[in-house]
This record gives structure tokens, C-alpha cells and sequence, in this order.
């Protein structure tokens, strides 16, 4: 199961894992793209919007049957802290750190029961440091990052063949990010032709935007077997921008 994977990092994720044989539940928001995604990927699809614990509840029971499950649906907005609309820091916590926990809670148990398993959340580099005017991103990714490490633990006494990781990568050139760019110039007060060189990648040591399949396949290795001994990780692909 993938979530967030009608486009960007979870449907590249998506199309790696069908690429190496797997059979891949997509799920995203309703609409075109994540129709495009199945009929593309020959997979199957479940709509569903995160921010809905009935949506959240119907997805659950699908995860009882995955042997796989990442969770990478996500969502930005860039604001000040005292400006920020209350109702979009529910959405994007309800999004980025409840529904993962609610995917989780209902496919663990399963993968004990089946002797193996694996859980990846594609957090961020905002997981491990914090940027201004993204109070509820940076705090539900720094969320993903605790839950992650809770459940390796508790999997690792229960199943050793179930492994929970994350997967942090700085700037990647997705819908998620290129949206962005006119909030970033806004509140910096640059023009959006500098947003990307200035404010995305001045913290990279690599001054480049990371492209999804690089991610996806940083994904799809923490799957297989050879990595069992890598659990409860925060795994960096951040362009050297925590080496300052």
C-alpha cells in the first residue's frame, strides 16, 4: 500500500515497486490522477482523503492485508505561526501523522501474525530540523519520526521480520514542492524566480533538487530482506544539508 500515490514521490515509489513484482494498493485523493496512476501502473486504487477518519477507517482495513505499507501522503502551507489557519494545521496533522498511526495500528498486528513486514514513512528533512513558517508540517514530520521509532521497538520484540524505518530527503522536485514556491516568495519577500535557489536549496551543501525515483529507490531497498538489521532509522537523503 502506498498513500499519496497519484504523483510525485508516491508514484514513484508506486511504479518501483510494481517495476521489482509487487502488487501495489494505490491510494490518493479522488480524481483523474490517481485513475491515470492505476489504469497506468496495473494496479489497484482506493480513494481516499486523509483528513477524513471515515476514509482513514475504510483504508485500515485494507492495510490489515498489505505485507508493505508506506506512508507518504502529504501536504504543505506556508504561513506565520500567528496567522495560521487552525483548520489547515488539523488537516495536515490529521494527514501527515494520525492517519499514518492509523494505517499502522491496523497493519502491524497482521504482519506479526504473517512473520514479516515492512512500514516506511517518507518524512522530510523537516523531520530532523525545522524551517520558519511551516509550524504544521515541521511538527508533524518530527511527529512521523517518534511514532516511527515507538513502533520499530515494539516490532522488534513481537516480529523480528517486521521493520519500521523513515526516510528523510530534503527538496524534491515534486507537484508538492513546485506549489510552494509563490507562499516561499511571498513570506520571504523574494521573487518566485529565486525561490528554489535561495530559500529551497541554501541549505544544501548539493545545490540540486532531488528527483522522486532517486527516492523510491532509497524506498525499496529498506523493503527487502538484506535490510532487516536497519529498524527504527531515520535514513537522510538531505544533500548534506544536516553536515553544517
Amino acid at each position: 500500500m502506498v498513500t499519496g500515490a497519484a504523483s510525485g514521490i508516491g508514484l514513484a515509489i508506486a511504479e518501483e515497486l510494481v517495476r521489482r513484482g509487487a502488487d501495489v494498493l494505490l491510494s490518493d485523493v479522488p480524481g483523474p490522477a490517481l485513475i491515470e496512476a492505476k489504469d497506468r501502473l496495473g494496479a489497484r486504487a482506493l480513494a481516499a482523503d486523509l483528513s477524513r477518519r471515515e476514509d482513514v477507517d475504510a483504508l485500515a482495513e485494507e492495510a490489515r492485508h498489505v505485507d508493505i505499507l508506506i506512508n507518504n501522503a502529504g501536504l504543505q502551507h506556508v504561513s506565520p505561526i500567528e496567522d495560521f489557519d487552525p483548520a489547515m494545521w488539523d488537516r495536515l496533522i490529521a494527514v501527515m501523522l494520525t492517519a499514518p498511526f492509523m494505517l499502522k495500528r491496523a497493519a502491524l498486528p497482521a504482519m506479526y501474525g504473517r512473520g514479516w513486514g515492512r512500514v516506511v514513512n517518507v518524512a522530510s528533512v523537516h523531520g530532523l530540523v525545522a524551517s520558519p513558517y511551516k509550524s504544521a508540517y515541521v511538527t508533524a514530520k518530527h511527529g512521523i519520526l517518534g511514532l516511527t521509532k515507538t513502533a520499530a521497538l515494539e516490532a522488534a520484540a513481537k516480529c523480528p521480520s517486521v521493520t519500521v524505518n523513515a526516510i528523510c530527503p530534503s527538496y524534491v522536485r515534486t507537484p508538492l514542492v513546485e506549489k510552494q514556491i509563490r507562499d516561499q516568495a511571498r513570506v520571504h519577500g523574494v521573487p518566485e524566480s529565486e525561490v528554489v535557489s535561495r530559500i529551497l536549496l541554501t541549505q544544501n551543501a548539493v545545490k540540486r533538487l532531488i528527483e522522486p525515483i532517486e527516492v523510491a529507490k532509497s524506498v525499496v531497498y529498506l523493503c527487502q530482506d538484506a535490510s532487516w538489521s536497519v529498524t527504527g532509522a531515520a535514513l537522510t537523503m538531505d544533500a548534506g544539508w544536516l553536515a553544517h
